[in-house]
């Protein structure tokens, strides 16, 4: 579930992005990656603690947010429900993430030939058009790389998940990273937390090996 809040989600809001950067000069582009970026030089461990706190059930900004707009029904203990814990801690995954995908993006776009936009304006090719028949193909590369570090970074995801939920509540969030911690250091079962441990290995091995070859194949 994490690798679409991580994963999915930031690589399709970035490539909405870059094709509207790409399609339109904006003033003030470095200054808008910057911020869009920021979240990837704090640490997570504090952006943990922001979250948390932003999330607080009694007077967490969100919540007090809700309340002052008129839609106190919709306020609750976000990283303590069964139902919206895990979409709560993976939206700060969103955000994280989402700044790296795009960044990728721009240097990516910044290589494409604008010769290439030029022949697909004279074809009168819109701006959806434009984006599947140039900026798309031609991003295979920094989509790759994208999409293999952020599903690395949800498959070890480990900080977030310690300091916002615990794992809890029951198990709802409980993720791979966290899995090992609690067996090797809580439960003292370290048989089972190195076999959890080898096998994430494992996945993240298989599935960077797996988008590699995807995007190598799409170009070739």
């Amino acid at each position: 579930m994490l690798i679409f809040f991580y994963a999915v989600i930031p690589v399709t809001l970035a490539l909405i992005l870059v094709g509207a950067l790409s399609r339109a000069r904006v003033r003030g582009q470095a200054g808008f990656r910057t911020v869009l970026f920021l979240p990837q030089v704090i640490p997570l461990v504090v952006v943990a603690v922001i979250w948390r706190m932003i999330y607080e059930p009694t007077d967490g900004p969100l919540n007090r947010f809700l309340n002052g707009v008129g839609l106190g029904g919709l306020a609750k203990p976000w990283l303590g429900d069964f139902t919206w814990a895990l979409p709560a801690v993976g939206l700060v995954g969103t955000w994280v993430m989402v700044g790296l995908a795009l960044v990728l993006f721009m240097a990516g776009v910044q290589k494409i030939p604008q010769s290439l936009y030029d022949a697909a304006r004279v074809d009168g090719a819109g701006p959806v058009r434009e984006f599947f028949a140039v900026t798309l193909p031609n991003l295979r590369g920094e989509i790759a790389v994208a999409l293999t570090l952020t599903t690395i970074a949800a498959l070890r995801n480990f900080d977030l998940i310690y300091i916002t939920t615990q794992g809890g509540p029951g198990n709802t969030t409980s993720v791979p990273s966290f899995e090992v911690y609690n067996r090797a250091f809580q439960i003292g079962q370290i048989g089972s937390a190195a076999a959890i441990g080898f096998t994430l290995a494992l996945v993240i091995f298989v599935i960077s090996f797996a988008i590699t070859r995807i995007a190598e194949w799409g170009g070739s």
